[in-house]
Parts: structure tokens; C-alpha cells; sequence
């Protein structure tokens, strides 16, 4: 992982929307011997994977349609050995009725399940569906997924990786688009999901919350800003990343390093509401690094977390991936070519012969220091993840 690639492959950009996504083969594999559960933020393309795999369009049970909730509460479902659970997270008993199907028919039916909200968490009635399900995490148009070439960069940087404003091409659809998204993620998934008391103040939250990346978060300066308690901010914070509107790293601290302890950064799946060009860098190779663990952990099974450094120094580098605990890959981020982060070449001391990359969006070069640190166009890295 994260060794030194061979370059990237040049292709025109029309051509970089990928035929079928990523996770395509997986699914189909795992649905040979346990239901699937597939994850991901609202509108990354769950519904659309889903129905590419489909045998005919009936298999189809969305529990925001009226009639379709009504037949699955009926368990009045579809012939055939397909059915595709849409959205049914938001009925409270899901966990017990996909165990009863499952114990029930077994390998003899397929059985899909997409959500636009932590699958993983959303465990309402207690039961546990282990030994069941596969879960795998859908996310946003990566560099590597749209092929890997040069020009893609850009394009994701300006627009973002969600489907509908990458494939439109243009910076206004992808502005407006955000806007309306956030207030979907808002008002209808997290209000179908959670009890809000004050939903104009969870949306000041969420508006204030894109100039806040890239640094640990403070609950309490929020607090403080949005003048509600502690207790209350920490909630809407943690509900916002149940439906995958941003996730959170923890920080990286070994015994022999004088790390930062509690406070977590915070991203953002669509990183194009992030204004400030670096920041918005930083975020995207977030996202993609998050992609790649994610991916190895569902189809894997590796033991890897995203985290980053900062000590109480002032050193930092923006992301540690590790495994069973122990660092594998540090990445830097830059925008423009530069001078080693002192960061990295204090992480590398510790330890040594850890791959070590700074990678920057607009630079060209590309090298690899004294210390080991290769430094090289962001694209050299990210074109070889998933």
C-alpha cells in the first residue's frame, strides 16, 4: 500500500466516468453467502449500483414509497431469488426483520440493503445481525476510480466526487447542488432519523462547520458560537456524521510521542463546500485515503484506521493510516511544491522506513528526500489507491 507507482495512465476527462463502481464485483461476490448491507452518504451512487445488479426492476422495495413499505411491513415481497432493500433503516425493527428473512431463506435469496446512514450504528431494536451481512461503505469519485489521469484532479477539486455535479461539469451546478444537498441531509434524513428540538441552529452547525476543517475541532468554541450546551453540540455533531455528512479522525499518539490526545478533525464527504484552496486539498486526499482503508477493512478484513499527528511541539502531518496500531504510511499535503514537512521527518526518525509521502496538488516534482519522503504531484499517489 502506498508504495512508489508507476505514474498514472492519460485519458481524456469525458472519458473518466467509470462504466460500473468500484465495489460492483465485491457485492456480487458476497451475496453468494451473506446478505449485503451497503452504506454511504445520500446520492453517492447506492441506489444506482444497486439496481445495475438487479435481474428485473420488481426486486425493488424502497421504504420511502408508500406501497413499497406497506408490502415489505406485510412481508408481501417480490418471486424471484433478488430482493433490494432501500432506505429500510428508517423502519425501526429492520435488524429483527432482515434476521427473520435471512434465517428464514438463507443463501436461497439474495438480499440487498443500501442506506444513506450509518448501517452500522442504526441499531434500533438491539438485535444484532452478526454472522448475517457483509457491510461495505460506498463513497465518491476518486482519482483512481475515474482512471487515474492527470486531469481528473481539477475536476474533482472543483466539483467535488459526488455523481451528479462530477458528471454535469460545472462549477455553478455543483454550488447550487451542495447547498440543496446539505439541507436534504438536514431536514429530511437526519429528521427522519433523530429527534431535533432546534433545527435552525443545528443548520448555523452544519454552515459553520466547513471552515473548521482541517484543525482539530473544538466542541466548545461551537458551543460557545451557537450558544447552546456542550451536550447538545457534541449530539448534533455526532449526527451529522451518522449520515455520512462528515467523518472524523482521531489523533495518532504512541508512547513516544508527546501527541495531542482528544480533540479530532473533521472532513467532509463533499469537499467542495470547503472554500480555501488548501483546506479543500486537504479534505479530497482525506476523503480518498478514508476510501481506501474503508475499502480494505469491508473486503479485506485489515485492521487500519485513518488518523493524524499533532504534537503539543507544534508538529503535524495530516494523515497517519495503521495498522493493528502501528503506523504503515504518513501523507502530507501540499499545494504547491515545498520543503519537507518538519513533521514528516520527525515522524520518520521514530519510525523508521514507515512510507512516507508529501504530495501537492499544483506541484511537479518529484523525488524522494534524504530522509525517504517522496515527494511528488498528489495524482502519483491517489491514482493508485481505489
Amino acid at each position: 500500500m502506498l508504495d512508489v507507482p508507476t505514474g498514472p495512465t492519460e485519458a481524456p476527462l469525458e472519458e473518466a466516468a467509470p462504466a460500473a463502481r468500484y465495489l460492483r464485483p465485491q457485492i456480487l461476490a458476497d451475496l453468494k453467502s451473506k446478505m449485503v448491507l451497503v452504506g454511504g452518504p445520500r446520492q453517492v451512487g447506492k441506489t444506482s449500483l444497486a439496481r445495475s445488479l438487479l435481474p428485473s426492476p420488481g426486486c425493488e422495495l424502497n421504504y420511502d414509497i408508500a406501497a413499497h413499505r406497506q408490502a415489505i411491513l406485510r412481508r408481501e415481497l417480490p418471486p424471484g431469488d433478488f430482493w433490494f432493500f432501500d432506505e429500510v433503516h428508517k423502519f425501526r425493527g429492520w435488524r429483527n426483520y432482515l434476521k427473520g428473512l435471512f434465517d428464514e431463506f438463507g443463501t436461497r435469496r439474495r438480499i440487498l440493503v443500501t442506506g444513506s446512514a450509518r448501517l452500522d450504528l442504526y441499531r434500533f431494536d438491539g438485535d444484532s445481525l452478526q454472522g448475517r451481512y457483509f457491510y461495505l461503505r460506498l463513497h465518491p469519485f476518486s482519482v483512481a476510480e475515474l482512471g487515474g489521469h492527470a486531469d481528473t484532479l481539477p475536476a474533482l477539486l472543483a466539483l467535488g466526487g459526488f455523481p451528479e455535479p462530477f458528471l454535469s461539469g460545472s462549477e455553478r451546478f455543483a454550488r447550487r447542488w451542495a447547498l440543496s444537498y446539505r439541507e436534504r441531509l438536514l431536514r429530511e434524513e437526519i429528521a427522519s432519523l433523530e429527534t431535533v428540538s432546534d433545527l435552525g441552529r443545528l443548520e448555523l452547525l452544519a454552515g459553520a462547520l466547513p471552515d473548521r476543517v482541517g484543525s482539530p475541532l473544538s466542541l466548545n468554541a461551537l458551543r460557545e458560537d451557537l450558544q447552546v450546551s456542550h451536550q447538545t453540540v457534541a449530539r448534533w455533531v455526532n449526527m451529522i456524521e451518522r449520515v455520512y455528512g462528515i467523518f472524523r479522525l482521531a489523533p495518532f499518539g504512541a508512547p513516544m510521542l508527546r501527541a495531542v490526545k482528544k480533540e479530532r478533525k473533521h472532513y467532509h464527504y463533499d469537499w467542495s463546500v470547503v472554500a480555501n484552496p488548501g483546506t479543500r486539498f486537504e479534505n479530497l486526499v482525506a476523503g480518498h485515503l478514508l476510501k481506501w482503508v474503508e475499502f480494505q477493512i469491508d473486503t479485506e478484513g485489515r485492521e487500519l484506521e485513518l488518523r493524524y499527528f499533532r504534537d503539543i511541539d507544534g508538529r503535524e502531518v495530516d494523515f497517519v493510516v495503521t495498522e493493528r496500531g502501528r503506523p504503515i504510511a504518513f501523507v502530507e499535503c501540499k499545494l504547491g511544491d515545498d520543503t519537507v514537512s518538519p513533521g514528516l521527518r520527525y515522524l520518520l526518525a521514530r519510525f523508521p522506513g514507515t512510507t512516507a509521502w508529501q504530495i501537492s496538488a499544483h506541484g511537479v516534482r518529484d523525488f524522494v528526500s534524504a530522509e525517504g519522503v517522496r515527494v511528488a504531484p498528489a495524482v502519483r499517489l491517489l491514482g493508485e489507491l481505489v
